[in-house]
């Protein structure tokens, strides 16, 4: 059997040789058919030199100067694989080559996908992961439970047979997270997690960013819709819902730690929360909704959210007068469950009505 590791490259020249090294060890420890297809993204940092005077002949490099991005490189590297098992892990060291043996074992038992997991019983982090790079992850994690219930959908590091991968169709990922594209597309149903360490980065620098956090808001939405068609847009309700709870919570907590009246609190964290909402919807939305003025865009979200937060702010301010005792954050979940059943009714009304009813025109 085959086995095609694929390695989506920038600017990662100076980890290069220590990768290739441990590669080439477990291939001679483990007698495994292998072949490497380093896919780089015109780095111009002296990788194509450097996998040149390689000795081993199973490596190759493939340089692409257009359309680049890592979820494309590991798609064309996929493509040019002619393995039976195809394995994509990062260049960075941060995945251990000597997991993959581990992977090949659970294919070979039946599963679909396999991930090498940090946070599957056994996964574990190098030292210096700070709280936020884990809160981070924990929160990507959590908005991609609705596709997959894999603890690290968001690893770089993992396996699938080559029929898997053939039979996925539709793939158009954005941002980095391919692995999460994958199990979608190809409909994985038995993913599988096997326990890896995985350790910061020798050189360089991260290519985790903030543009590419909201790329993956933008992936996710592609791939609620794909996955659950008409109801992608109540998954997308609550996505948007959940990350403008969070900021309507946040906001409140601020501002009473800063003694501003219980309802005026309450009010402008409504209205921040608002702010956004639209906000991401504006990023999010298709091109054609995103190149009207923002302005007016912004005055008719507010009104068509108007009453949804009419209800959210006199449920909250019910909620306080009627427990006094309750937080006001609670009181503010109830407040913000009302006023988002209420717009998101309001709103399928709006597309039932724009669907089905016909306005008669008079004759004459």
């Amino acid at each position: 059997m085959l086995v095609s590791i694929v390695v989506p490259t920038y600017g990662e020249a100076e980890n290069l040789p220590y990768l290739i090294d441990r590669v080439a060890e477990l291939a001679q420890a483990r007698a495994l058919r292998l072949e490497m297809i380093i896919v780089d993204d015109d780095s111009r940092d002296g990788a194509v030199a450097i996998v040149g005077s390689r000795p081993e002949s199973w490596v190759r490099i493939v340089v692409r100067t257009e359309d680049r991005g890592l979820s494309g490189a590991v798609l064309e590297g996929l493509r040019r694989a002619r393995g039976d098992v195809l394995v994509c892990m990062d260049a960075d060291l941060s995945h251990p080559p000597e997991a993959v043996p581990a992977m090949l074992a659970k294919l070979d038992e039946g599963a679909d996908f396999v991930i090498g997991s940090r946070y599957t019983p056994g996964g574990s982090t190098s030292h210096d992961w700070g709280f936020l790079r884990w809160l981070n992850s924990r929160l990507a994690t959590l908005l991609a439970r609705p596709l997959t219930h894999a603890s690290d959908p968001m690893a770089g590091f993992f396996a699938l047979r080559r029929s898997t991968f053939e039979a996925g169709r539709d793939f158009n990922p954005i941002g980095y997270k391919i692995g999460l594209e994958l199990i979608v597309k190809c409909r994985c149903e038995r993913v599988v997690e096997i326990p890896i360490h995985f350790e910061d980065r020798r050189f360089g620098v991260s290519k985790l960013t903030l543009k590419q956090q909201l790329l993956y808001l933008k992936h996710l939405r592609r791939l609620y819709a794909f996955k659950y068609g008409a109801w992608s847009q109540l998954v997308q309700f609550l996505v948007v819902g959940g990350t403008g709870t969070a900021a309507n919570l946040l906001l409140l907590t601020a501002l009473l730690a800063a003694r501003t009246p219980l309802r005026l609190s309450v009010a402008i964290a409504i209205f921040g929360s608002m702010c956004f909402n639209f906000a991401l919807y504006r990023r999010f939305s298709s091109s054609a909704a995103r190149s009207s003025p923002w302005p007016g865009a912004f005055v008719h979200f507010v009104l068509a959210s108007s009453a949804g937060a009419l209800i959210n702010y006199l449920a909250t301010i019910l909620t306080l007068g009627r427990f006094p005792g309750v937080p006001p954050q609670l009181a503010a979940l109830v407040g913000i469950a009302a006023g988002a059943a209420v717009n998101f009714v309001a709103s399928r009304y709006r597309a039932f009505k724009a669907t089905h009813v016909r306005v008669q025109r008079k004759s004459g």
